[in-house]
Protein backbone atom coordinates (compact mmCIF):
# COMPACT_ATOMS: atom_id res chain seq x y z
CA UNK A 1 0.00 0.00 0.00
CA UNK A 2 1.33 3.50 -0.80
CA UNK A 3 1.57 6.19 1.63
CA UNK A 4 0.42 9.53 1.26
CA UNK A 5 1.89 12.18 -0.86
CA UNK A 6 3.03 14.00 2.39
CA UNK A 7 4.99 11.54 4.21
CA UNK A 8 7.22 8.79 3.83
CA UNK A 9 6.58 4.95 2.94
CA UNK A 10 6.45 2.77 5.89
CA UNK A 11 6.05 -1.12 6.14
CA UNK A 12 2.75 -2.59 6.89
CA UNK A 13 2.77 -4.18 10.75
CA UNK A 14 1.40 -7.33 11.47
CA UNK A 15 -0.88 -6.33 13.86
CA UNK A 16 -3.59 -3.68 13.79
CA UNK A 17 -2.23 -0.12 14.61
CA UNK A 18 -3.36 3.34 14.16
CA UNK A 19 -0.62 6.02 12.35
CA UNK A 20 -0.67 9.54 12.90
CA UNK A 21 -2.02 9.78 8.68
CA UNK A 22 -4.86 7.50 9.50
CA UNK A 23 -5.57 10.08 12.55
CA UNK A 24 -5.85 13.11 10.46
CA UNK A 25 -8.15 11.43 8.28
CA UNK A 26 -10.22 10.25 11.05
CA UNK A 27 -10.24 14.10 11.88
CA UNK A 28 -11.27 14.96 8.41
CA UNK A 29 -14.33 12.15 8.92
CA UNK A 30 -12.56 9.62 6.98
CA UNK A 31 -12.37 6.06 7.94
CA UNK A 32 -8.46 4.87 8.58
CA UNK A 33 -7.57 2.12 6.86
CA UNK A 34 -5.76 -0.30 9.84
CA UNK A 35 -8.73 1.01 12.29
CA UNK A 36 -8.94 -1.46 14.70
CA UNK A 37 -12.60 -2.16 15.41
CA UNK A 38 -14.62 0.27 18.20
CA UNK A 39 -15.03 -1.43 21.53
CA UNK A 40 -18.28 -1.04 22.82
CA UNK A 41 -18.76 1.69 25.49
CA UNK A 42 -20.58 1.40 28.49
CA UNK A 43 -24.18 2.84 28.78
CA UNK A 44 -24.06 5.95 30.91
CA UNK A 45 -24.73 5.92 34.95
CA UNK A 46 -28.41 6.09 35.73
CA UNK A 47 -30.06 6.70 39.02
CA UNK A 48 -28.73 8.68 41.99
CA UNK A 49 -24.74 8.66 42.38
CA UNK A 50 -23.68 6.21 45.44
CA UNK A 51 -20.69 7.32 47.45
CA UNK A 52 -17.69 4.56 48.34
CA UNK A 53 -16.77 5.65 51.38
CA UNK A 54 -17.29 8.82 53.05
CA UNK A 55 -18.82 12.10 50.83
CA UNK A 56 -16.39 14.37 49.77
CA UNK A 57 -15.80 18.07 51.48
CA UNK A 58 -18.35 20.53 50.90
CA UNK A 59 -21.04 17.86 50.27
CA UNK A 60 -24.27 19.15 51.57
CA UNK A 61 -26.32 16.06 53.75
CA UNK A 62 -29.36 15.61 52.52
CA UNK A 63 -32.05 17.48 54.25
CA UNK A 64 -35.15 14.93 55.44
CA UNK A 65 -38.67 15.77 54.80
CA UNK A 66 -41.51 16.96 57.02
CA UNK A 67 -42.88 13.33 57.43
CA UNK A 68 -39.71 11.93 58.55
CA UNK A 69 -39.34 14.79 61.11
CA UNK A 70 -42.65 13.89 62.47
CA UNK A 71 -41.81 10.11 62.25
CA UNK A 72 -38.32 10.44 64.20
CA UNK A 73 -40.52 13.19 66.45
CA UNK A 74 -43.31 10.22 67.07
CA UNK A 75 -40.25 7.63 67.63
CA UNK A 76 -39.21 9.39 70.86
CA UNK A 77 -42.75 9.75 72.35
CA UNK A 78 -43.34 7.75 74.68
CA UNK A 79 -46.65 4.90 73.78
CA UNK A 80 -48.48 6.58 77.09
CA UNK A 81 -48.57 9.86 75.21
CA UNK A 82 -48.83 8.71 71.58
CA UNK A 83 -52.30 6.90 73.26
CA UNK A 84 -52.77 10.08 75.20
CA UNK A 85 -52.55 12.15 71.61
CA UNK A 86 -54.54 9.62 69.36
CA UNK A 87 -57.05 10.13 71.81
CA UNK A 88 -57.28 13.82 71.44
CA UNK A 89 -56.92 13.74 68.05
CA UNK A 90 -59.62 11.62 67.53
CA UNK A 91 -62.00 13.70 69.80
CA UNK A 92 -61.02 17.01 68.05
CA UNK A 93 -61.93 14.97 64.53
CA UNK A 94 -65.17 13.78 66.34
CA UNK A 95 -66.31 16.94 67.57
CA UNK A 96 -64.99 19.45 64.24
CA UNK A 97 -67.27 16.41 62.69
CA UNK A 98 -70.06 16.94 64.94
CA UNK A 99 -69.70 21.22 64.67
CA UNK A 100 -69.85 20.93 61.22
CA UNK A 101 -73.48 18.92 61.32
CA UNK A 102 -74.82 21.11 63.86
CA UNK A 103 -73.31 23.61 61.68
CA UNK A 104 -75.45 22.77 59.18
CA UNK A 105 -78.35 21.74 61.35
CA UNK A 106 -78.70 25.17 62.72
CA UNK A 107 -79.19 26.75 59.31
CA UNK A 108 -81.26 24.18 57.39
CA UNK A 109 -83.86 24.41 60.70
CA UNK A 110 -84.04 28.18 60.41
CA UNK A 111 -84.55 28.40 57.04
CA UNK A 112 -87.35 25.48 57.30
CA UNK A 113 -88.90 27.39 60.06
CA UNK A 114 -88.95 30.76 59.12
CA UNK A 115 -92.57 31.93 58.61
CA UNK A 116 -93.49 32.96 55.35
CA UNK A 117 -95.30 36.88 55.23
CA UNK A 118 -97.53 37.44 52.30
CA UNK A 119 -98.91 41.13 51.31
CA UNK A 120 -102.46 40.45 49.13
CA UNK A 121 -103.43 44.33 49.09
CA UNK A 122 -100.04 45.81 48.82
CA UNK A 123 -99.00 46.65 44.99
CA UNK A 124 -97.21 43.95 43.34
CA UNK A 125 -93.70 45.95 42.86
CA UNK A 126 -93.88 46.72 46.70
CA UNK A 127 -94.69 42.89 47.51
CA UNK A 128 -91.28 41.81 45.73
CA UNK A 129 -89.49 44.48 47.43
CA UNK A 130 -90.61 43.39 50.54
CA UNK A 131 -90.10 39.32 50.09
CA UNK A 132 -86.71 39.96 48.75
CA UNK A 133 -85.96 42.20 52.25
CA UNK A 134 -87.86 39.21 54.33
CA UNK A 135 -85.30 36.77 52.36
CA UNK A 136 -82.56 38.75 53.23
CA UNK A 137 -83.53 39.05 57.15
CA UNK A 138 -83.48 35.11 57.13
CA UNK A 139 -80.14 34.70 55.43
CA UNK A 140 -78.91 37.75 58.42
CA UNK A 141 -80.87 35.36 60.90
CA UNK A 142 -79.01 31.87 59.58
CA UNK A 143 -75.63 33.66 59.32
CA UNK A 144 -75.68 34.97 62.89
CA UNK A 145 -77.07 32.03 64.37
CA UNK A 146 -74.49 29.67 62.66
CA UNK A 147 -71.28 32.43 63.68
CA UNK A 148 -72.18 32.75 67.21
CA UNK A 149 -72.81 28.83 67.41
CA UNK A 150 -69.28 28.42 65.64
CA UNK A 151 -67.66 30.60 68.19
CA UNK A 152 -69.59 29.48 71.14
CA UNK A 153 -69.08 25.96 70.11
CA UNK A 154 -64.85 26.32 69.16
CA UNK A 155 -64.67 27.39 72.96
CA UNK A 156 -66.45 24.34 74.55
CA UNK A 157 -64.61 22.60 72.15
CA UNK A 158 -61.05 23.61 73.15
CA UNK A 159 -62.01 23.55 76.63
CA UNK A 160 -63.16 19.60 76.38
CA UNK A 161 -60.56 19.35 74.59
CA UNK A 162 -58.54 19.64 77.10
CA UNK A 163 -60.21 17.59 79.52
CA UNK A 164 -60.37 15.01 76.89
CA UNK A 165 -56.58 14.88 77.02
CA UNK A 166 -56.29 14.86 81.05
CA UNK A 167 -58.87 11.96 80.40
CA UNK A 168 -57.11 10.08 77.82
CA UNK A 169 -53.94 10.25 79.36
CA UNK A 170 -55.54 8.27 82.68
CA UNK A 171 -57.11 6.20 80.57
CA UNK A 172 -53.96 4.83 78.61
CA UNK A 173 -52.34 4.80 81.73
CA UNK A 174 -55.25 2.30 82.87
CA UNK A 175 -54.79 0.43 79.47
CA UNK A 176 -50.97 -0.22 80.36
CA UNK A 177 -51.10 -0.96 83.81
CA UNK A 178 -51.26 -4.79 83.00
CA UNK A 179 -47.99 -4.21 80.83
CA UNK A 180 -46.43 -2.32 83.69
CA UNK A 181 -47.59 -4.84 86.19
CA UNK A 182 -46.05 -7.45 83.83
CA UNK A 183 -42.73 -5.20 84.05
CA UNK A 184 -42.71 -5.19 88.04
CA UNK A 185 -42.87 -9.11 88.07
CA UNK A 186 -39.81 -8.97 85.33
CA UNK A 187 -38.09 -7.14 87.85
CA UNK A 188 -38.60 -9.02 90.91
CA UNK A 189 -37.60 -12.83 88.92
CA UNK A 190 -34.59 -13.98 89.81
CA UNK A 191 -32.98 -17.66 90.36
CA UNK A 192 -35.08 -18.34 93.52
CA UNK A 193 -38.20 -16.76 92.93
CA UNK A 194 -39.37 -18.29 89.76
CA UNK A 195 -40.73 -21.47 90.97
CA UNK A 196 -43.48 -18.93 92.54
CA UNK A 197 -43.72 -15.56 91.04
CA UNK A 198 -46.00 -15.34 88.45
CA UNK A 199 -47.95 -12.41 86.89
CA UNK A 200 -51.23 -14.00 87.25
CA UNK A 201 -53.02 -11.43 85.09
CA UNK A 202 -56.94 -11.45 86.10
CA UNK A 203 -59.20 -10.21 83.24
CA UNK A 204 -60.96 -11.27 79.91
CA UNK A 205 -59.33 -13.71 77.59
CA UNK A 206 -58.07 -10.42 75.29
CA UNK A 207 -54.63 -9.83 73.90
CA UNK A 208 -53.18 -8.65 77.53
CA UNK A 209 -54.35 -11.74 78.93
CA UNK A 210 -53.20 -14.10 76.70
CA UNK A 211 -49.78 -12.05 76.59
CA UNK A 212 -49.32 -12.32 80.44
CA UNK A 213 -49.90 -15.99 80.11
CA UNK A 214 -47.22 -16.67 77.22
CA UNK A 215 -45.25 -14.85 79.93
CA UNK A 216 -46.26 -16.92 82.29
CA UNK A 217 -45.35 -20.21 80.60
CA UNK A 218 -42.03 -18.65 79.96
CA UNK A 219 -41.40 -18.50 83.13
CA UNK A 220 -43.04 -21.96 84.10
CA UNK A 221 -40.28 -23.02 81.22
CA UNK A 222 -37.04 -21.14 82.86
CA UNK A 223 -37.95 -22.66 86.48
CA UNK A 224 -37.47 -26.24 85.20
CA UNK A 225 -34.09 -24.81 83.27
CA UNK A 226 -32.87 -23.70 86.52
CA UNK A 227 -33.99 -26.71 88.58
CA UNK A 228 -32.01 -28.47 85.95
CA UNK A 229 -28.96 -26.45 86.24
CA UNK A 230 -29.31 -26.75 89.78
CA UNK A 231 -29.26 -30.04 90.17
CA UNK A 232 -26.70 -30.31 87.17
CA UNK A 233 -24.05 -28.20 89.51
CA UNK A 234 -24.94 -30.08 92.48
CA UNK A 235 -24.27 -33.97 90.35
CA UNK A 236 -20.68 -32.35 88.95
CA UNK A 237 -19.54 -30.94 91.97
CA UNK A 238 -19.85 -34.51 93.50
CA UNK A 239 -18.85 -36.37 90.26
CA UNK A 240 -15.87 -34.38 89.70
CA UNK A 241 -14.31 -34.11 93.23
CA UNK A 242 -14.50 -37.42 93.77
CA UNK A 243 -12.09 -38.65 91.20
CA UNK A 244 -9.88 -36.12 91.91
CA UNK A 245 -9.62 -36.78 95.74
CA UNK A 246 -8.97 -40.00 94.42
CA UNK A 247 -6.20 -39.17 92.36
CA UNK A 248 -4.43 -36.79 94.72
CA UNK A 249 -4.61 -39.76 97.59
CA UNK A 250 -3.33 -42.41 95.41
CA UNK A 251 -0.17 -39.57 94.34
CA UNK A 252 0.48 -38.82 97.63
CA UNK A 253 0.96 -42.30 98.97
CA UNK A 254 2.90 -43.05 96.15
CA UNK A 255 5.17 -40.10 96.85
CA UNK A 256 5.17 -40.85 100.42
CA UNK A 257 6.59 -44.48 99.54
CA UNK A 258 10.74 -44.46 99.88
CA UNK A 259 11.36 -47.12 97.67
CA UNK A 260 9.69 -45.53 94.59
CA UNK A 261 12.51 -44.31 92.25
CA UNK A 262 13.80 -40.25 91.74
CA UNK A 263 11.94 -40.56 88.40
CA UNK A 264 8.66 -42.00 89.85
CA UNK A 265 8.72 -39.51 92.77
CA UNK A 266 9.03 -36.39 90.15
CA UNK A 267 6.39 -37.73 87.61
CA UNK A 268 4.12 -38.25 90.89
CA UNK A 269 5.21 -34.88 91.71
CA UNK A 270 4.20 -33.58 88.36
CA UNK A 271 0.54 -35.27 88.42
CA UNK A 272 -0.26 -34.09 91.92
CA UNK A 273 -0.02 -30.34 90.66
CA UNK A 274 -1.87 -30.79 87.37
CA UNK A 275 -4.16 -32.76 90.08
CA UNK A 276 -4.37 -29.56 91.97
CA UNK A 277 -4.86 -27.12 89.51
CA UNK A 278 -8.03 -29.03 87.76
CA UNK A 279 -9.22 -28.76 91.56
CA UNK A 280 -8.97 -25.31 91.75
CA UNK A 281 -10.66 -25.04 88.13
CA UNK A 282 -13.62 -27.34 89.39
CA UNK A 283 -14.24 -24.91 92.70
CA UNK A 284 -13.72 -21.86 90.70
CA UNK A 285 -16.51 -23.55 88.16
CA UNK A 286 -18.75 -23.96 90.89
CA UNK A 287 -17.89 -20.94 92.82
CA UNK A 288 -18.89 -18.82 89.60
CA UNK A 289 -21.65 -20.97 88.84
CA UNK A 290 -23.22 -20.22 92.38
CA UNK A 291 -22.24 -16.29 92.00
CA UNK A 292 -24.49 -16.46 89.25
CA UNK A 293 -27.52 -17.07 90.70
CA UNK A 294 -29.64 -14.80 93.28
CA UNK A 295 -28.41 -14.72 97.15
CA UNK A 296 -29.29 -17.62 99.00
CA UNK A 297 -28.03 -15.84 102.78
CA UNK A 298 -28.07 -12.20 103.34
CA UNK A 299 -26.33 -11.06 106.51
CA UNK A 300 -25.02 -7.83 107.92
CA UNK A 301 -21.32 -7.70 106.87
CA UNK A 302 -18.19 -5.17 107.44
CA UNK A 303 -16.49 -5.44 104.50
CA UNK A 304 -13.36 -4.01 106.91
CA UNK A 305 -13.70 -7.51 108.50
CA UNK A 306 -14.00 -9.43 104.83
CA UNK A 307 -10.75 -7.84 103.95
CA UNK A 308 -8.97 -8.41 106.93
CA UNK A 309 -9.52 -11.93 106.82
CA UNK A 310 -8.49 -12.21 103.01
CA UNK A 311 -5.12 -10.35 103.40
CA UNK A 312 -3.98 -12.29 106.28
CA UNK A 313 -5.12 -15.46 104.15
CA UNK A 314 -2.45 -13.81 101.55
CA UNK A 315 -0.17 -12.10 103.54
CA UNK A 316 2.41 -15.33 103.57
CA UNK A 317 1.96 -15.60 99.92
CA UNK A 318 2.72 -12.05 99.12
CA UNK A 319 5.68 -12.18 100.94
CA UNK A 320 7.14 -15.26 99.02
CA UNK A 321 6.78 -13.47 95.90
CA UNK A 322 8.25 -10.52 97.13
CA UNK A 323 5.49 -8.10 97.28
CA UNK A 324 5.07 -5.37 100.17
CA UNK A 325 1.48 -5.12 100.55
CA UNK A 326 -0.01 -1.73 102.51
CA UNK A 327 -3.48 -1.64 103.88
CA UNK A 328 -6.12 1.11 104.91
CA UNK A 329 -9.10 -0.49 106.15
CA UNK A 330 -12.22 1.82 107.11
CA UNK A 331 -15.22 0.08 108.23
CA UNK A 332 -18.31 0.05 106.15
CA UNK A 333 -21.35 -1.72 106.66
CA UNK A 334 -23.44 -3.70 103.39
CA UNK A 335 -25.70 -7.14 103.30
CA UNK A 336 -24.93 -9.64 101.26
CA UNK A 337 -22.89 -13.31 101.73
CA UNK A 338 -19.54 -13.28 103.80
CA UNK A 339 -18.18 -16.00 102.48
CA UNK A 340 -18.74 -14.96 98.26
CA UNK A 341 -17.34 -11.21 99.59
CA UNK A 342 -14.49 -12.75 101.36
CA UNK A 343 -13.90 -14.59 98.00
CA UNK A 344 -14.09 -11.53 96.23
CA UNK A 345 -11.49 -9.64 98.17
CA UNK A 346 -9.49 -12.71 98.36
CA UNK A 347 -9.52 -13.26 94.54
CA UNK A 348 -8.65 -9.60 94.23
CA UNK A 349 -5.90 -9.45 96.30
CA UNK A 350 -4.19 -12.85 95.14
CA UNK A 351 -4.59 -11.75 91.27
CA UNK A 352 -2.68 -8.70 92.13
CA UNK A 353 0.21 -10.89 94.11
CA UNK A 354 0.32 -12.60 91.02
CA UNK A 355 0.04 -10.26 88.20
CA UNK A 356 3.26 -8.12 89.78
CA UNK A 357 6.71 -7.38 89.55
CA UNK A 358 9.05 -9.82 89.75
CA UNK A 359 10.92 -7.52 92.25
CA UNK A 360 9.99 -5.38 94.18
CA UNK A 361 6.02 -5.82 93.57
CA UNK A 362 3.68 -3.29 96.06
CA UNK A 363 -0.17 -4.07 96.33
CA UNK A 364 -2.47 -1.80 97.90
CA UNK A 365 -5.89 -2.69 99.59
CA UNK A 366 -8.09 0.23 100.36
CA UNK A 367 -11.48 0.16 101.90
CA UNK A 368 -14.32 2.86 102.78
CA UNK A 369 -17.43 4.69 101.96
CA UNK A 370 -16.93 6.85 99.38
CA UNK A 371 -19.91 9.35 98.13
CA UNK A 372 -22.27 7.18 100.02
CA UNK A 373 -21.08 3.68 98.50
CA UNK A 374 -19.67 1.16 99.73
CA UNK A 375 -15.93 0.92 97.96
CA UNK A 376 -13.17 -1.63 97.96
CA UNK A 377 -10.22 -0.67 95.63
CA UNK A 378 -7.01 -3.21 94.69
CA UNK A 379 -3.98 -1.70 93.11
CA UNK A 380 -0.98 -2.79 92.09
CA UNK A 381 2.48 -2.69 90.77
CA UNK A 382 2.98 -4.73 87.21
CA UNK A 383 3.15 -5.28 83.64
CA UNK A 384 1.68 -2.47 81.21
CA UNK A 385 -2.26 -3.65 80.79
CA UNK A 386 -3.36 -2.28 77.15
CA UNK A 387 -6.51 -0.49 78.11
CA UNK A 388 -8.44 -1.97 75.36
CA UNK A 389 -7.60 -5.36 76.87
CA UNK A 390 -9.09 -4.51 80.50
CA UNK A 391 -12.81 -5.70 80.13
CA UNK A 392 -11.76 -8.55 78.36
CA UNK A 393 -10.01 -9.70 81.97
CA UNK A 394 -13.57 -9.97 83.10
CA UNK A 395 -14.67 -12.87 81.06
CA UNK A 396 -13.79 -16.88 81.95
CA UNK A 397 -11.01 -18.24 80.76
CA UNK A 398 -9.59 -14.96 79.52
CA UNK A 399 -5.80 -13.57 80.10
CA UNK A 400 -3.76 -11.10 79.59
CA UNK A 401 -2.32 -11.33 75.95
CA UNK A 402 -4.70 -14.31 75.43
CA UNK A 403 -2.06 -16.44 76.87
CA UNK A 404 -3.78 -20.07 77.53
CA UNK A 405 -0.74 -21.89 76.95
CA UNK A 406 1.50 -20.63 80.40
CA UNK A 407 -1.39 -21.40 83.08
CA UNK A 408 0.23 -21.97 86.04
CA UNK A 409 -0.94 -18.72 87.21
CA UNK A 410 -4.49 -19.68 87.54
CA UNK A 411 -7.16 -20.81 85.64
CA UNK A 412 -8.28 -17.20 84.77
CA UNK A 413 -11.61 -17.18 86.57
CA UNK A 414 -10.67 -14.83 89.55
CA UNK A 415 -11.98 -11.74 88.34
CA UNK A 416 -15.13 -13.95 86.59
CA UNK A 417 -15.69 -14.65 90.21
CA UNK A 418 -15.34 -10.82 91.27
CA UNK A 419 -18.00 -9.57 89.18
CA UNK A 420 -20.35 -12.55 89.42
CA UNK A 421 -20.12 -11.89 93.16
CA UNK A 422 -20.54 -8.54 92.74
CA UNK A 423 -23.60 -8.47 90.39
CA UNK A 424 -25.44 -10.64 92.66
CA UNK A 425 -25.18 -8.07 95.40
CA UNK A 426 -26.29 -5.16 93.48
CA UNK A 427 -23.07 -3.56 92.86
CA UNK A 428 -20.90 -2.79 89.78
CA UNK A 429 -17.07 -3.53 89.21
CA UNK A 430 -14.75 -1.28 87.43
CA UNK A 431 -10.53 -1.53 86.74
CA UNK A 432 -8.19 0.85 84.70
CA UNK A 433 -4.70 0.58 84.26
CA UNK A 434 -2.53 1.86 86.70
CA UNK A 435 -0.01 4.57 85.81
CA UNK A 436 3.37 2.96 85.50
CA UNK A 437 1.97 -0.60 84.82
CA UNK A 438 -0.35 -2.80 86.72
CA UNK A 439 -3.94 -2.26 87.52
CA UNK A 440 -6.68 -0.55 89.67
CA UNK A 441 -9.74 -2.56 90.50
CA UNK A 442 -12.50 -0.53 92.14
CA UNK A 443 -15.89 -2.35 93.35
CA UNK A 444 -18.77 -0.58 94.32
CA UNK A 445 -21.41 -2.12 96.61
CA UNK A 446 -25.25 -0.68 97.75
CA UNK A 447 -24.42 0.25 102.17
CA UNK A 448 -26.63 -1.07 104.65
Amino acid sequence: MSAPADGPRESVPTHPMISPHSEREARKGAQPAFAAPARPQPPPPTGPPVWDGPPPKGASPERPSVLERVRALMDRVSIRWRLTITYGLLFFVAGMLLLFVIYMLVGWSINDAWPPISLPDAPLAYQQKFQEEWAGFRHLAIDGARNALLRRSLLALAGVGILAVIIGYLVADRALKPIQQMTTTARKLSGTTLAHERIDLKGPNDELKELADTFDAMLTRLNVAFDTQRRFVANASHELRTPLTINRTVLEIALGDPEASGDLKALGRTLLEVNARNEHLIEGLLLLARSERELSVRKPVDVKDVAETAVEQLTSRAEEAGVTMTTELRSAQTEGDPVLLERCVANLVENAIKHNLPEGGRLWVRTGMVEGALVVQVANTGPHVPAYEVNSLFEPFRRLNADRVESARGAGLGLSIVRAVVRAHGGNVTAVPRDGGGLVVTVRLQSR
